[in-house]
């Protein structure tokens, strides 16, 4: 009898692990697909310098202990559990980045070990976000089932989680916008009048899905009654969507040869999307 149980609770581990690798799969491509088809994306693998290539790859892992620290799939894992799931959605993401850039032919048999290395380290990142989020927020029990009591957990997320959780959001919706030209264009034909309506948009977009829309997730997770600290979120969730911007940017190569004023404005033009993504994160991603 024991025998058995323990046979069960054996193929019952192993078909949980495989629904949550299934899960994973399933979040990297769904939040990083646009990324495998943008030629400035696959440019951007060539030129990226090594040191902009590990740093990338060092700010993800980052991201990823943050994420899975305050929304895993399992909230009562340590450090060393957390450590080793990043670990594994960074080389889930990896896998995937390069399966797909090969059957896509953006790998070819011709090209440097550098260039593939490039390539697959900048499409890569992204998919192991989506790995990791994928796997804690796609399946249909998840923390409840661990007999944790999800919600209330999630209530005692403190501001460094939901910190976390806004960059994660920026980023996944930012990074598939910076590398691309109409970036540059942009902030190169607009005025500081027009920057400063998209900074002003940017932060009622924060405003609205935060505090006044009641999207989902908004009464339980962001509910403020002071206007201070509906102000102070609104603005730290924008400063979050900035930094976020010009962290890409910088990725990308954007900011070389340009002003300090383009610069700027690439960063506030793109800050649009990152403030939606910074918003959406700190409600849906835990």
């Amino acid at each position: 009898m024991s025998r058995r149980k323990a046979a069960n609770t054996i193929d019952r581990s192993v078909t949980e692990s495989l629904q949550e690798y299934g899960r994973g799969v399933a979040g990297g491509l769904m939040f990083s697909l646009p990324l495998l088809y943008t030629m400035e994306v696959w440019w951007a693998g060539f030129i990226a310098h090594p040191y902009r290539l590990i740093a990338y790859v060092l700010t993800t892992f980052i991201l990823l202990l943050g994420y899975n620290r305050y929304a895993g799939l399992r909230l009562d894992s340590s450090m060393t559990e957390v450590a080793i799931d990043s670990v594994e959605e960074m080389g889930i993401g990896l896998f995937l980045g390069a399966l797909l850039l090969f059957l896509l032919g953006r790998i070819t048999y011709g090209m440097s070990a550098i260039e593939i290395a490039g390539m697959i380290v900048v499409e890569a990142m992204t998919v192991a976000i989506g790995v990791s989020i994928g796997t804690a927020q796609l399946g249909a029990g998840g923390k409840e089932d661990e007999g944790l009591g999800g919600s209330s957990n999630k209530n005692e997320i403190h501001f460094g989680g939901q910190m976390v959780f806004a960059l994660c959001g920026a980023v996944l919706f930012a990074a598939n916008i910076a590398p691309t030209e109409e970036v540059v264009i942009l902030a190169i034909e607009t005025s500081w009048v027009r920057l400063m309506g998209l900074a002003i948009f940017s932060l009622l977009i924060a405003f609205l899905i935060l505090h006044y829309s009641d999207f989902k997730g908004a009464a339980e997770f962001v509910r403020a009654d002071h206007p201070t600290v509906i102000l102070l979120g609104t603005f730290v969730t924008y400063a979050i969507a900035l930094s976020s911007s010009a962290l890409l940017l910088w990725f990308f190569g954007r900011f070389e040869g340009v002003t300090l004023f383009t610069a700027l404005a690439q960063t506030v033009v793109l800050g649009v999307a990152a403030t939606l993504g910074a918003s959406a994160g700190r409600l849906l991603l835990q």
